[in-house]
């Protein structure tokens, strides 16, 4: 039914859990995965006249941002290996994660995005401002979200 999915991370425990459940999916349904991490985009420092020498170049944001991703989708990619599927990883850049999450699926040519909820309702739900619910507006492909009825505690 599902050929490739799109598995979104942001590198949380809620995340992390919903990765699992992603790569046992797509295994019941053959699929290939796409691990996808969307970093925020480089902010030049606002209302300094001169860049401080620490603060990282665009170039170097960008270095450290790809490693960050491939530290959050990594987990995935092993995980569908250790289930013999075809995986890969993409750290992309955006201010909007939603709207990036929609655009890779479709450039990826992906038949499924898989996401996770933290199961929150009423003001939870209001306030957070779901990247989750987000994508769900704006996808045409369907996105299937795993919720998580309890948080895990932290560690």
């Amino acid at each position: 039914m599902y050929k490739k999915i799109l598995i979104a991370t942001d590198g949380s425990t809620v995340s992390n859990l919903t990765a699992c459940a992603g790569v046992a999916f797509a295994e019941q349904m053959h699929a290939d995965i796409l691990a996808v991490y969307v970093a925020p985009e480089y902010q030049y420092p606002v209302y300094i006249e001169i860049i401080p020498p620490s603060y990282p170049s665009e170039e170097e944001y960008r270095i450290a941002m790809r490693k960050a991703g491939a530290d959050h989708w990594q987990p995935i990619l092993d995980a569908a290996a250790k289930r013999g599927l075809q995986a890969t990883g993409l750290t992309a850049f955006s201010d909007s994660p939603a709207l990036k999450i929609v655009e890779v699926a479709q450039l990826q040519q992906c038949d499924l995005i898989f996401m996770g909820s933290h199961g929150r309702s009423g003001w939870g739900q209001l306030l957070l401002g779901s990247v989750t619910n987000k994508v769900l507006s704006h996808s045409k492909l369907p996105v299937l979200v795993h919720r998580l009825i309890k948080e895990p505690a932290a560690k």
